[in-house]
């Protein structure tokens, strides 16, 4: 799930997001909402006290899809009604009344009602098979769907929320609750929550229905892990995780949790992953409960780190100091993102969390390689540019860039920094500066003139060394410039200069420099082959000549830490993609690191060869292609097993599964198949199973699979026994190669059956399959009406990323004709990315898979033996 969470976690409406006049400042709302869960609407009163800085006859605020009833404005006093004026192009409403109000405090108080919508955003309808819920999801511009608000990230204030809901359902909101009386009327009961901190409207939150909760406390905090009845027990794993994560911060930041409850809520209708409202983190059931007995390893890191520790992180990053506007929403996502890493790494060490970090900064480096990348930092005036900004660069990337600050300045100083920028800023709002300038003061080193450059200027620097060496020193010419996926772009050269820190290794010598010009020398003690990226904490490709490339690789595994491995394989594979290294130099690499004993340095590597299976090998090399595979990769897996056994770590079952994809996918080996059929068939009859090989077993297995086999996926996605066993079952029914059955996918991605949540995840697979990429694309342009359909904003950007798979100059052309014909809003970008990156894939094949048939047919005359399988 490396790139779904990141991209899940921000969701928008199609209003502008304009920013409000400044001279009205909300200080207070009284918030009553009573949702009728049967006719899909709801009711609200709000009393909001206001600041005026000059006198005006009118103030304006946002609202959509809300209508009015009444409209007062008391000041001193003297109330009087309001003429109400709404814009629903701008989804604002402005109250004018006859007498000017003055510079000074006064009171709207505004009835109003509401529709539940459908569309995952706002105040909105959640369905289960058996009943409703009401939900709110208000990132980045939803509240005012909920209720008439100053709904910026500056305009920050405290609520006290009242619900009146039906008798036997729970309502949970930001705060405790206060009291619970019964009415107004029969079969109703009204909730009052405790009043809030000064916060952001789009943290606020109400959740109602039926909830069952499991319960714990960590520091004298109260935390619930709550969800619909079907789910109880499944709370338990992120329940553990995030009591542990609340001591955990508590401790790091100096600050104690200032919220006075958490509850963290799954619902089954969510467009995001989850949201970090004030005390009250909703997500997608998904990623929240786990069947300890088939959870999967992805999963169980899926929860503890994205869904727990990143939404927890927020209650400081984003929560009690928030960004002052949607340009720097790294502020709150890239910190939650560099922060979630620790308590995961403290809580699990066994997971090598700090490995996940890297692969984490290389995911971001895909993007930041393409010219349609953007800065950390961009410019947005509407929730379509907001939208955008939900993407690795400013997550991954930002997280990547903290973590090279932290080690720059040492983690104590860092640590001691970002109290600092806490403290000073809790309850308000910051940008980019204030941080920077923090940590500079707190560090007496230049961060505000390093993270300047890699905040405000787009891509992903490119480190090259030129090594000589005499007289037992090594010295070493180091040049820097942007790297780009497009040769063109990268031999022609671009303006970006950084202040990089960087840090290199030759044997057991290290030494870091801040390079700040484009090319600098540097000496080494020794002659040892030299790691340009010691610690991999440099958010910076390193560039390797082929000899270098292969010294490290005969001693990578004995020299480098696995978090160097992992980056020197990503770094070799970008060599591979510009032309600075053949490929043949990379699978020299890849071969030795077949033994590797880290799961993250087996997952790079086998990514990249799989990757190499889809796009690299001709039809006249595959089988010995497939040959290689199964003589390389083959014995490790026997040596490891190809079935668990008991007490095994987790990150060993991880190995096993990488393995697994890769010699039964891209190896095509005909003795694991049977194992594939045989755990899919456990599975489906409810006996335990290893769940994270399961994963790369139903791929198998479906590849391999008839008609029977699909209808017996079908019936058993029925009647799931937990969210990643429907997720898991759903997946599979794109991976069969049966045209006929992929047809059927196709037709049951658009039917009522499908959540639109979910719909997004069976066409990815779909598109993620050789056999049916093809057909899968042809179905969605002749069924564009039926599709939309079953899209929310974020998962149309999802569709558009999913023909980046494309490799052909004509597929190419016609994802760009079609969805300039259809285009959706907020996703220009990723249109743009999906067109470069499908153009990089043709360079790359036309550049090296001639390259890869020579040396593939150099390893069959060097063996002996034919390319046929074995």
């Amino acid at each position: 799930m490396r790139m779904m969470l990141a991209v899940l976690l921000l969701l928008s409406s199609f209003a502008k997001a304009q920013r409000l006049p400044d001279t009205v400042v909300p200080e207070h709302y009284q918030l009553t909402l009573t949702p009728d869960l049967q006719k899909k609407t709801f009711q609200g009163e709000e009393t909001i006290r206001i600041r005026l800085q000059k006198a005006t006859p009118t103030v304006t605020l946002n609202a959509a899809e809300i209508t009015f009833q009444e409209v007062n404005i008391d000041q001193g006093g003297s109330k009087q009604t309001a003429k109400v004026a709404t814009d629903p192009k701008e989804e604002t409403a402005t109250f004018t009344v006859d007498k000017p109000l003055a510079a000074g405090e006064a009171t709207l108080h505004i009835v109003y009602s509401g529709i539940l919508n459908d569309q995952m955003r706002g105040f909105y309808l959640s369905k289960s098979d058996k009943r409703n819920y009401a939900v709110t999801q208000f990132e980045a511009t939803d509240a005012r769907r909920a209720f008439p608000s100053f709904d910026q990230p500056d305009k920050k204030a405290i609520f006290e929320v009242t619900a009146i809901v039906d008798q036997g359902d729970m309502a949970i909101s930001n705060g405790k609750v206060v009291s619970d009386t019964p009415g107004p009327g029969n079969g109703k009961h009204t909730v009052k929550f405790a009043a809030s901190p000064k916060m952001s409207s789009y943290l606020m939150a109400l959740a109602v229905g039926d909830f069952e909760c499991e319960q714990g406390a960590a520091n004298g905090i109260p935390i619930r892990v709550c969800g619909t009845p079907d789910k109880k027990g499944m709370g338990q794993f992120a329940l553990k995780a995030a009591e542990f994560t609340l001591h955990y911060y508590d401790q790091y930041f100096g600050i104690k949790y200032p919220y006075g409850k958490l509850d963290i809520i799954g619902i089954p209708d969510f467009s995001a992953g989850a949201m970090e409202n004030v005390g009250c983190i909703i997500s997608r059931d998904l990623i929240l409960f786990v069947d300890p007995k088939s959870a999967s390893y992805q999963l169980q890191k899926a929860v503890a780190q994205a869904a727990v520790a990143h939404e927890m992180a927020h209650q400081w990053f984003g929560d009690l100091v928030t960004t002052k506007w949607w340009d720097d929403l790294w502020l709150n996502e890239g910190f939650a993102t560099w922060m979630s890493f620790k308590p995961v790494e403290a809580y699990r060490p066994d997971w090598n969390m700090r490995a996940d970090a890297v692969q984490s900064a290389d995911q971001a480096m895909d993007e930041d390689s393409l010219n349609s990348t953007h800065p950390i930092h961009q410019d947005v005036k509407s929730p379509q540019e907001i939208l955008e900004l939900a993407d690795s660069i400013t997550y991954n990337k930002a997280a990547a860039i903290l973590s090279m600050i932290e080690g720059y300045v040492t983690p104590e100083v860092f640590r001691k920094g970002i109290n600092t920028y806490l403290s000073k800023y809790s309850y308000s709002n910051a940008t980019s500066e204030d941080f920077w300038t923090t940590i500079a003061q707190v560090s007496n080193k230049p961060v505000d003139k390093i993270m300047a450059g890699f905040v405000q200027q787009p891509g992903v620097p490119l480190v090259s060394a030129k090594t000589s060496c005499s007289g037992g020193q090594t010295r070493l010419a180091l040049t820097q410039q942007r790297y780009f996926y497009d040769r063109k772009l990268l031999e022609g050269g671009s303006p970006e200069q950084w202040q990089i820190p960087v840090c290199l290794k030759s044997g057991q010598n290290q030494k870091c420099q801040l390079l700040a010009n484009k090319s600098e020398e540097i000496a080494l003690t020794g002659c040892d082959p030299v790691y340009i990226n010691s610690g991999a904490r440099g958010y910076y490709r390193a560039g390797y000549d082929a000899r270098n490339l292969h010294n490290l690789a005969q001693v990578a595994e004995r020299n480098l830490s696995a978090e160097e491995r992992i980056r020197l394989v990503d770094d070799a594979w970008a060599g591979v993609h510009v032309g600075r290294l053949n490929v043949g130099d990379y699978m020299v690499l890849a071969e030795a690191l077949k033994d590797d004993p880290s799961r993250a340095v087996t997952d790079e590597v086998t990514a990249d060869l799989r990757y190499a299976a889809d796009y690299l090998v001709n039809d006249d090399d595959r089988s010995g292609y497939q040959s290689w595979v199964r003589k390389t990769f083959g014995p490790v897996g026997d040596k490891l097993g190809w079935t668990p056994t008991a007490n095994e770590s987790e990150e060993r079952r991880a190995q096993r599964a990488d393995l697994f994809n890769l010699v039964g996918l891209a190896g095509e080996d005909p003795k694991l198949i049977p194992i594939s059929r045989d755990l899919v068939q456990k599975a489906m009859r409810g006996e335990t199973v290893d769940g994270t090989l399961l994963y790369p077993a139903t791929r198998i297995a479906a590849r391999n699979g008839d008609t029977a086999l699909y209808d017996e996926v079908l019936q058993r996605l029925k009647v799931p026994q937990s969210p990643e066993e429907y997720f898991r079952w759903l997946r599979m029914l794109g991976q069969f190669r049966d045209p006929a059955l992929v047809q059927r996918s196709l037709e049951y991605a658009i039917s009522d059956q499908v959540r639109s949540q979910d719909a997004p995840f069976l066409f990815g697979s779909l598109m993620g399959n050789p056999a049916a990429r093809k057909p899968a694309w042809d179905f969605v342009r002749e069924h564009w009406p039926q599709v939309q359909a079953k899209l929310t904003n974020f998962s149309t950007g999802a569709i558009i990323n999913s023909a980046a798979q494309f490799c052909d100059a004509a597929d190419r052309d016609q994802v760009e004709q079609f969805f300039k014909q259809h285009p959706a809003p907020g996703t220009d970008r990723t249109l743009k990315q999906s067109l470069e990156s499908i153009n990089n894939c043709i360079d790359l094949r036309q550049q090296q898979q001639t390259n890869l048939a020579s040396w593939l047919r150099e390893q069959t005359s060097a063996s002996g033996t034919g390319g046929g399988k074995q």
